[in-house]
This record gives structure tokens, sequence and C-alpha cells, in this order.
């Protein structure tokens, strides 16, 4: 069974870091799209950006870019997103997913984490 287990969320303030990790387990990710979206309160699905499993060349939104980094350590199969500079418009669930293609859309995806919740005081 595929699991993708986020954790490390919770209360920070503007200007602190924050890092999240995605453990992953169940079946062999190579070839994979290893990518973080997020969610606020009556907002759809916005992607964060996503990682190659193989090559470790990331990509990102806009609104990420240069304040947060994504990596992996294939020997742990774990995705990490490191948040630097949070802003309060970064509050949201966060969610890991792993998919062949990583649609920013978030359509088709074929796997899903749980999601862990990060909160941005001012």
């Amino acid at each position: 069974q595929v699991q993708l287990v986020e954790s490390g969320g919770g209360l920070v303030q503007t200007g602190d870091s924050l890092r999240l990790s995605c453990a992953a387990s169940g079946r062999t990710f190579s070839g994979y799209q290893m990518g973080w979206f997020r969610q606020s309160p009556g907002k759809e699905r916005d992607f964060v950006g996503r990682i190659s499993w193989n090559t470790g060349i990331s990509y990102y939104a806009d609104s990420v870019k240069g304040r947060f980094t994504i990596s992996r350590d294939n020997a742990k199969t774990t995705v990490y997103l490191q948040m630097n500079s949070p802003k309060p418009d970064d509050t949201a669930v966060y969610f890991c997913a792993a998919d062949p293609v990583l649609r920013r859309d978030g359509k088709l995806i074929d796997y899903w984490g749980q999601g862990t919740q990060v909160t941005v005081s001012s």
C-alpha cells in the first residue's frame, strides 16, 4: 500500500523557517515527480512545487520561488519542503503528492498525502 505521510507543520511567525517532510513508502518512486500543493479555507488547492525523484530538478510556483526549496533524500525516500521567510498568505494545509507527470492543476494525481497544517502569524 502506497503511503505519503507529511509531518512538520505547525505555527510559525513571519520570518521564521519551517521544514515539512513527506515520507513515501509502498512502491518505488523512480520516474515520479514528487510535489507539494497547499489549500487555504474556501480556496482551491494550489501548486507549490515539484522535484524529479530521478534527477533532483525542481520547479516552483511564482508565489514561493526564492523562498521555498524542495529536496529529496533517496535513501530515506523522503521529500522535504523548506519554507524560508514564510508570510501569513502561506497559511494553508500542505499536501504531498506523487505522480509521473504531476500536473500543476492537481488533477489525475496518483497519490496524495493526508496534509499538514501550516499557520504563519504576523
